[in-house]
């Protein structure tokens, strides 16, 4: 027996980018396109009848933003997953959609392979954001950090569970760094770097890069 499609409702003002959007994600027989929207209020509109698992969204659309509404796609079904597929890379954007509850903040230069395995992974429950903000998003804590109590401080013990090389790589992650700069940075296989950030996430309890960049901040590693 197959596994159930994600359902996904595509939700961008740009006509010709959604629709280009739209027959991308229908190659990969993982996803099935449940709707499409201009904007905000016709994707709520839309909600309740193709009730997708997760909703690809623009930040700058008509009326209301992206960020803004993240809050009324999730009252309605608190498991609906939301996903900024944005071109903005502030920093604010950022930390204003991840506190409004977005579970991935991707860019639209994203590669394609990247924005569909980033879908999986969100769907599944973890939080995914473009290595190419993963700085932002590290500066922006340091930023809202007044006291080193502004966020729950990392068990020394925790990091000495890792080894001299996974500590290397951990701090890579937390500067932003994807999996194919890690290699080349260390000179290394890729495979061998997501073999050590799988190592890193196990040994750590955490599930995704954002956790591990903030646990790596918390612990001065960068």
């Amino acid at each position: 027996m197959s596994e159930a499609k994600i359902r996904l409702l595509v939700v961008d003002d740009h006509t010709l980018f959604r629709r280009g959007l739209i027959a991308l994600l229908s190659q990969d027989e993982r996803f099935e396109i449940a709707g499409e929207a201009g904007d905000v209020s016709e994707a709520l509109r839309l909600l309740p009848s193709v009730r997708p698992g997760l909703v690809l969204l623009d930040n700058h659309l008509p009326g209301v933003r992206g960020v803004d509404a993240i809050p009324s796609f999730k009252e309605g079904d608190p498991e609906l997953r939301v996903m900024m597929l944005t071109v903005s890379e502030d920093e604010d954007d950022l930390a204003k959609a991840l506190q409004a509850g977005a579970d991935g903040y991707l860019l639209k230069t994203s590669e394609s392979d990247q924005l569909c395995e980033a879908i999986v992974k969100v769907t599944e429950g973890q939080s995914m954001v473009s290595p190419q903000m993963m700085g932002k998003l590290v500066a922006a804590l340091r930023g809202q950090s007044a006291t080193p109590k502004a966020s729950p401080e990392p068990a020394p013990q925790a990091i000495d569970k890792l080894s001299p090389r996974e500590r290397e790589i951990l701090a890579l992650i937390a500067k932003g760094q994807s999996n194919k700069q890690i290699a080349r940075a260390l000179d290394i296989a890729e495979t061998t770097v997501k073999i050590h950030v799988q190592h890193i996430f196990k040994k750590l309890e955490l599930n995704s890069r954002v956790q591990a960049a903030v646990f790596a901040t918390g612990l001065g590693l960068v």
